[in-house]
């Protein structure tokens, strides 16, 4: 694939935080990337720059090999979708989408034809003449992209689109937003801190925290080798525990020595272990290679979510199997459900559901959004 756009060991501070610590970034022709990463993280920062609406303090900015640091925003050929959709109030829903191209002078007849093309991507056919303000909040949004998308830009930078829609609605428009990339062609460079969003929806994931790059790779690669204990806990639930890899494929923790299956490290290294959540199964206790007491169990439809204190630890596992709390249950590990990481800086951080509920997370995920929007 050939390379769009390269950012190489770009730094930003604001008023003496750094913000961006020195990333480098490559991103290609007709990707679907997701900057992903908790708020301040400098996900949006990162985006800000693509456009042109920040000056990085150090580094540089390649667009097609070109170094364009100096070209404002107006002349890179990158559009910009933000949260709030600034669409134009007095305009109707074909005039919101034409005004890119009647700003650079284009004919009434090739503005007819692209608009029209828009619509029926976008799935609005039948609402020129609606007035913006009559429109839901994912209609607005299609809207938006339609005229982002309309003067052929080569990259579509999104800077939390989904975040003021309900539920229902940013999981349709998920799938909307997949559908427009691949349909058009066109690079997609997509910032949220919603993990299933980032999932779902992309070819790579930039995970991203304290202004530097954490990862970088497919959904699949991102949730089953995660590198540091962040990214495990970050994307997904994570059981992580402390361990030691004794040997290749044998590792010991918790009291326990387990097959798994990775290679490479240090005899008697001291590791960071995870174990998904859906990956531990329940045995008998008298049968389990760990045991502990169930503290708490949620029903979440399609299966349970249940805590387990094992030596005091509180181990997250999702099962379709009914538990009850008080219960003493068995776990037993497959060697493949076993994850080794290297100790970072994020170890001894993460992994413990102690203090874990749901009510917890949603005020989080609320708080996110809150902080987000003001950012903007």
């Amino acid at each position: 694939m050939r390379k769009i756009i390269e950012l190489k060991n770009i730094t930003k501070s604001f008023d003496g935080e750094v913000v961006l610590d020195n990333i480098s970034l490559d991103i290609y022709d007709n990707e679907f990337m997701t900057l992903l990463g908790p708020s301040g993280c400098g996900k949006t920062t990162t985006l800000r720059i693509i456009a042109g609406f920040e000056q990085p303090d150090q580094g540089e900015v390649y667009f097609l090999g070109e170094d364009i640091a100096a070209l404002p925003p107006h002349k890179r050929n990158v559009n910009t979708v933000f949260q709030r959709y600034a669409l134009f109030p007095h305009l109707n829903v074909f005039e919101n989408i034409a005004f890119p191209l009647r700003e650079k002078k284009v004919g009434n007849a090739e503005i007819q034809e692209k608009v029209t093309e828009m619509l029926k991507l976008v799935a609005l056919t039948g609402f020129e003449k609606r007035s913006v303000t009559s429109l839901s909040g994912g209609q607005q949004q299609r809207v938006a992209i339609a005229r982002a998308l309309v003067s052929k830009p080569k990259v579509l930078l999104l800077d939390e689109p989904l975040a003021a829609l309900d539920l229902k609605l940013r999981k349709d428009m998920q799938q909307e937003l997949k559908n427009i990339q691949k349909a058009t062609g066109i690079t997609f460079v997509f910032v949220t801190h919603d993990q299933e969003e980032a999932l779902s929806m992309s070819d790579t994931v930039v995970v991203m925290s304290e202004g530097r790059i954490q990862q970088i790779g497919t959904p699949i690669d991102i949730y089953n080798e995660p590198q540091n204990a962040f990214v495990a806990d970050f994307i997904g639930e994570s059981n992580i525990v402390n361990g030691v890899m004794l040997e290749d494929r044998k590792v010991r923790f918790s009291g326990h020595v387990f097959d798994c299956v990775d290679i490479g490290f240090g005899k008697n290294e001291a590791v960071d272990v995870v174990i998904r959540p859906e990956d531990v199964d329940i045995v008998p206790e008298e049968k389990g290679m760990l045991k502990g007491t169930v503290t708490s169990v949620t029903f979440l439809g399609v299966h349970y979510e249940i805590i387990v204190d094992i030596n005091g630890f509180k181990w997250m596992i999702q099962t379709t199997d009914f538990v009850d709390v008080d219960e003493r249950i068995g776990i037993y590990l497959e060697p493949d459900a076993i994850h080794i990481m290297k100790k970072s800086e994020y170890s001894g951080m993460f992994g413990d559901y102690s203090s874990f509920s749901n009510e917890f997370d949603e005020l989080s995920d609320a708080e996110a959004a809150a902080e987000a929007e003001e950012e903007e």
